[in-house]
């Protein structure tokens, strides 16, 4: 099931993930958190520039994500970058696991967002891109800033 974006609060973005890899679908998934976790990140404290997605046994860990700790739980606070489960139906975890090991595609954390309460990611199924590939988008980004420039003037 594809990821709804109704009615979020976008709290960390990842835009060097758009820029490295092509993103093919992009999947939502709840994340398993500590109550001092969920604090500091509804409080804006997660950074998930550095991070992946990994498949171990038959499930789907958040990698690397750095959420900082939360100070007034100063005795709760758990290691900044340990792995979080993340939860998807079986049916999403089979066609991710399948892409991943056949396809040879990655999974990459997009953006984490807040939406009813609950903090949620959204990752994607991604291929990464040569460099040929960005030089190609830059070139193509500048033409459509320039052709926009030149309509907004006439």
């Amino acid at each position: 099931m594809k990821a709804k974006m109704a009615n979020i609060k976008v709290i960390a973005d990842n835009k060097k993930a758009h820029f490295d890899y092509d993103l093919i679908e992009k999947y939502e998934a709840g994340i398993e958190l500590t109550g001092p976790e969920v604090k500091s990140i509804k409080s804006g404290h997660i950074s998930i520039k550095e991070a992946f997605a990994t498949v171990k046994n038959n499930e789907i860990w958040l990698t690397n994500a750095h959420v900082s700790p939360y100070k007034p739980a100063s005795l709760n606070n758990s290691e900044p970058t340990r792995p979080r489960k993340l939860f998807l139906n079986k049916a999403e975890i089979n066609h991710l696991i399948g892409a991943v090991q056949t396809q040879g595609l990655t999974l990459v954390p997009v953006k984490v967002y807040l939406t009813h309460g609950l903090v949620k990611t959204e990752i994607a199924l991604a291929r990464g891109l040569k460099k040929y590939d960005k030089r190609k988008l830059i070139k193509n980004r500048d033409i459509n800033r320039d052709l926009a420039r030149e309509l907004k003037d006439r």
